[in-house]
């Protein structure tokens, strides 16, 4: 059952709204202000927002700002409803994070038909991200992995260092190792692998899989 929390001061427009929704199936959570609204948000997240903008000490537009900021709020549906109508007011209701702006008095009917879009747009989104999440989980699972490198530590550490573009130079010194020593190295690591020289070696790594450690250290 999905949760609609309406946020508005008006006793008697609470009780109708409360009253349509429970009829459509709704579970309905009321507030009367916005402090009340983000405990209630905190406690017991809602699927769906609907708030009145001309409220006491926070008013709508605040409260929609304050729960955008939150972790929770920021995909939330949020519907304002209020007697302010004009189009500065209802730019500024979007601008601010609202997903529509229903201006008093309004339908119950067009209240609910809104509230529907919107959850069923969300439903949408979030199934386009599972569907995307296992296309790439299922292309990864496929990706070939690489064998381990038939070299000894010393060599292994040259290797990871060519593969981030140092020179003999550079990488004897980030090695604690002389030139000749990388060159050694390098000329070991190209026979055992079948190759000649470091330009192979650097697409041999790519077209096998390997990556560089995510720290770089390689050391």
């Amino acid at each position: 059952m999905k949760r609609v929390l309406i946020v508005d001061d008006d006793i008697t427009l609470q009780t109708a709204l409360t009253r349509r929704l429970e009829l459509q199936g709704f579970e309905v959570l009321n507030a009367m202000n916005a402090t009340e609204a983000l405990e209630q948000f905190a406690q017991n997240p809602p699927d769906v927002v609907v708030s009145d903008v001309l409220m006491p000490e926070i008013d709508g537009f605040e409260f929609c700002r304050q729960l955008r900021s939150t972790p929770s709020g920021q995909l939330v549906p949020f519907i304002f409803l209020s007697s302010l109508g004009a189009v500065e007011s209802r730019i500024h209701g979007h601008a601010i994070g609202a997903d529509d702006y229903l201006v008093k008095p309004f339908h119950p009917k067009e209240l609910i038909v809104k509230i529907h879009n919107l959850l069923e747009r969300l439903e949408r989104i979030h199934g386009e991200v599972d569907r995307l999440v296992k296309t790439l989980r299922s292309q990864r699972s496929h990706e070939p992995v690489p064998k381990a490198l038939p070299l000894t530590p010393a060599e292994e550490k040259v290797f990871w260092e060519v593969m981030q573009g140092y020179t003999n130079k550079q990488i004897g010194e980030r090695l604690f190792i002389s030139p000749r020593t990388v060159q050694t190295h390098l000329s070991n690591i190209l026979s055992k692998l079948e190759l000649e020289n470091r330009a192979q070696l650097i697409r041999y790594a790519f077209e096998q899989g390997y990556q560089l450690p995510t720290d770089s250290s390689c050391g």
